[in-house]
């Protein structure tokens, strides 16, 4: 398997939605350095104000809804270290979307560096019943839509 390489965020689609995050000591190690598993709740965070970006509340969904937006799968290559009190840009793009789930590329850089590139697998399940259902109608839609928007994740 060949290794990705770090692209430059102007290679992303210019309609991409795009959030800044500054790092928090709380993300971080001794040395400064974001902690592996943080640019995972980072990306988590981005991620529900993306669905809210597009027309789909993440609070609504996994909340009243009682649609779950679980992770089936999630991996990561990493660039460059991130560092405390630097803001970085978080930038979701919608790689697929399935029958019960869809798959998101979130990268993030720091100016023109990519740091991180994250790979998120979320399966759609009935939180009363735990079982896996269908990606509901509207997410769908929003998901597929975006997806057009946006070029396909280099």
């Amino acid at each position: 398997m060949s290794r990705p390489h770090p692209i430059p965020p102007d290679a992303l689609p210019k309609g991409a939605f795009r959030r800044p995050h500054r790092i928090r000591f709380h993300e971080c190690d001794p040395a400064g350095i974001v902690f592996f598993a943080a640019w995972f709740a980072i990306a988590h965070s981005i991620v529900e104000e993306f669905l809210d970006h597009i027309g789909v509340p993440f609070a609504a969904l996994n909340g009243p809804r009682r649609t779950g937006t679980g992770l089936a799968h999630a991996s990561a290559d990493f660039f460059a270290p991130g560092r405390f009190g630097e803001t970085v840009t978080v930038t979701p793009l919608v790689a697929r979307v399935g029958g019960g789930s869809y798959r998101l590329v979130v990268h993030v850089h720091r100016d023109v560096q990519e740091l991180v590139r994250l790979t998120l697998v979320s399966a759609t399940t009935d939180l009363e019943t735990g079982r896996a259902i269908p990606l509901p109608d509207d997410l769908r839609s929003a998901l597929s839509c975006y997806q057009e928007r946006c070029s396909p994740c280099p």
